[in-house]
């Protein structure tokens, strides 16, 4: 059903960037929450109240609000949970099918007892369960820090839907990613869908952020579908998250069917 091979050999290629990110990930995490101060929530505000109010709407930090939820959703929730695992999603998705067309090793994988079906099986398995431990550290590390150094006052259950959300979120996103990786023979068209689109959806979302001049832009990003005041609220969450979800079966079956139907210059 799978390639071990394949498999390794795909871990190999990748993990340096999955470390890397990891590590990008874990350093801010800390920080953030060691941040948190409720003493000093009203100071922080107040700073906020200076800058540039569209700069720091766009950046997720206008709902800091007075609780250690509000405050991890909107420092790491708000925009660094949606910009750097993308960057490694980019990187793998683009590497896991169109690299291998465009460099030629395909007709190589091929020319073994792996069928298509077989390589698009293994590749996509990797994405999964590799965005998915990314985000599974993610959530065990903030668990552990938040209750070590705050015992008692995070929200769990909340914290608990955002990482779930953020998951649905770049089960999506590499969805897309894995679906221009199968449809092209190469890597620079692979990444102006599957780098470009997540990235134009990012800004968009951004853009959206700014104000109520610009609100309207949210009905043209799928980052919208991932709500951090609306999860911790939680009010009105379950409709994205099933929405992401289907995106991301939809976006992963076409890559495979693409995939399996379309010519390849082997």
């Amino acid at each position: 059903m799978f390639s071990k091979p394949l498999l390794k050999a795909t871990i190999k290629q990748n993990y340096i960037v999955f470390l890397i990110i990891i590590a990008t990930l874990m350093l801010y995490l800390p920080i953030i929450i060691y941040m948190y101060d409720p003493s000093t929530q009203d100071s922080l505000n107040k700073v906020l109240e200076t800058l540039p109010q569209g700069m720091i709407a766009a950046m997720g930090f206008s709902n800091i609000g007075a609780d250690l939820i509000d405050f991890i959703g909107s420092y790491f929730y708000g925009f660094l949970i949606l910009l750097l695992p993308m960057i490694y999603t980019i990187i793998a998705c683009n590497r896991c099918i169109a690299s291998h067309v465009d460099k030629g090793s395909m007709a190589y994988l091929l020319s073994t007892p792996n069928k298509r079906s077989k390589v698009a099986r293994t590749q996509s398995l990797f994405i999964i369960v590799s965005i998915t431990l990314m985000i599974a550290i993610v959530t065990i590390v903030g668990l552990v820090l938040s209750n070590a150094t705050f015992p008692g006052l995070l929200n769990v259950k909340a914290f608990l839907l955002l990482n779930l959300g953020s998951l649905l979120l770049y089960y999506a996103v590499t969805g897309i990613g894995f679906f221009a990786s199968c449809l092209f023979n190469d890597t620079k068209n692979s990444l102006m869908i599957g780098a470009g689109l997540p990235v134009a959806f990012l800004i968009i979302q951004m853009i959206s952020d700014v104000g109520e001049k610009t609100e309207f832009y949210k009905y043209f990003t799928m980052f919208t579908l991932f709500d951090a005041d609306k999860i911790i609220s939680g009010e009105g969450f379950i409709v994205q998250f099933i929405a992401l979800l289907a995106i991301a079966i939809v976006m992963y079956g076409l890559g495979f069917y693409v995939f399996e139907k379309r010519d390849l210059p082997l």
